[in-house]
Formats: structure tokens, C-alpha cells, sequence
């Protein structure tokens, strides 16, 4: 039986240290506040996509449609560390038998939020570097939008009001960084659960002799 009283109560600079949590309450309900504008990005970008998909080109449309599924994945990044933050560093949200509980939620802790989060940037990366492959295959020999050329070309472009690319943002070089970046979250994440496996492991070793 424990010995911890649960209507304990603390020494005032302890009570202060411990309170001092609730300052990440406004955090969280920024986060929030973002997600509310990332729905109506979604809903902006599902809007174009519907009412100018006569005039895109295949290509463009997918593109469009990896923008939202990156629409959604930020979302759901968001929501991991609004829900895992809030339970691991605020307070209980108490949803044990909760039909709705997230699965994951049921046994969240910082080295789990962490690694759940690695691979939520990963995922993410790959929207965008998969957006960078399918947007050089389209532009090649395209200009710069930041140079004079593209500049120009843009210009031309608008006034002639057709619906097609003028100039791209995209380099080789660019899509390589993209590519050695994206790796390095890989091996990153990675090295996270490698961690977290290690330690989880000592830790049971330790609790195993403990017992004996």
C-alpha cells in the first residue's frame, strides 16, 4: 500500500515549482488557435482544387492533393503534441475509457511523444521532397521565379492570363539538399528509438533485479 496521500500538500516554493506547469496552458491553446487556421487552409485549398480542376493538368492537381495530405499531416502533428504534450507536461486529461482514447495516448510519455514525433517530421519531409521530384520533372529549363527571367516570364505570363507555370522555385541543387536533409531526420529518428530502446531496456533490467 502506498504511503503517498493524495491530498498531500506541498511546501510553498515546491507548490510554486510545480504550478509553474500551467504556463504552458497558453501554449497548447495556441496551438490550437494554428489548427483552426491550417482547417481553413485545408478548406482553401480544397475549394481551388474543386472549382479549377478543368484547367489543371494532372501534375497540378497532384500536387494540389499532396499539399493537402501535408495540410493534414501537420494537423496530425499538431494534434500529438497538443494531446501528448498537455497529458505527458500539464495535466491528466483523464480519458481512460473514453471510446474516442487514441491508442497511442494510453501509454504516452516524453521518449514515446519524441519518437511519435520523429516519424511525424518524416512523413512530412517526404510530402515535400515527393512534391520536389514531381515539380522538377514539370519545369525543367524553366527560369528562376526569383530572377530577372522568371520575373519577366511571370509578368508575361499573367497578362497573357494563361494558366501555365511561368517559372519554378525548384533547383537541382535544392532537391538535393531536400533529399541529404530528409535522410538526416531518417537517422535521426532512428537514433531517438535506439535511444528510447536502450534505456527502456536498462530500465526493466533494473527493475527485474530490484525484484529479486
Amino acid at each position: 500500500m502506498s504511503d503517498v496521500r493524495s491530498d498531500a500538500r506541498l511546501n510553498p516554493l515546491p507548490a510554486l515549482i510545480f504550478s509553474s506547469r500551467w504556463l504552458q496552458l497558453p501554449l497548447y491553446l495556441g496551438l490550437i488557435v494554428a489548427q483552426g487556421v491550417y482547417v481553413f487552409l485545408f478548406g482553401k485549398e480544397l475549394w481551388h482544387l474543386i472549382h479549377e480542376t478543368p484547367k489543371l493538368s494532372e501534375q497540378d492537381i497532384m500536387l494540389i492533393v499532396l499539399g493537402l495530405i501535408d495540410v493534414v499531416m501537420i494537423s496530425n502533428l499538431l494534434m500529438m503534441v497538443i494531446v501528448g504534450g498537455y497529458e505527458t507536461f500539464v495535466s491528466r486529461l483523464r480519458l481512460e475509457g473514453h471510446p474516442d482514447q487514441p491508442e497511442w495516448l494510453s501509454h504516452v510519455n516524453a521518449s514515446v511523444l519524441k519518437v511519435k514525433l520523429a516519424m511525424a517530421i518524416i512523413g512530412i519531409s517526404s510530402i515535400h521532397l515527393l512534391k520536389s521530384f514531381i515539380e522538377v520533372g514539370m519545369v525543367g529549363g524553366l527560369p528562376l521565379c526569383s530572377s530577372a527571367e522568371g520575373i519577366a516570364a511571370s509578368q508575361a505570363m499573367a497578362a497573357a492570363a494563361k494558366n501555365l507555370k511561368a517559372c519554378t522555385s525548384v533547383t537541382a541543387a535544392g532537391v538535393m539538399w531536400q533529399t541529404i536533409i530528409h535522410g538526416l531526420f531518417i537517422v535521426s529518428a532512428i537514433g531517438i528509438a535506439y535511444t528510447d530502446k536502450l534505456m527502456t531496456g536498462t530500465t526493466s533490467r533494473r527493475e527485474h533485479a530490484h525484484a529479486h
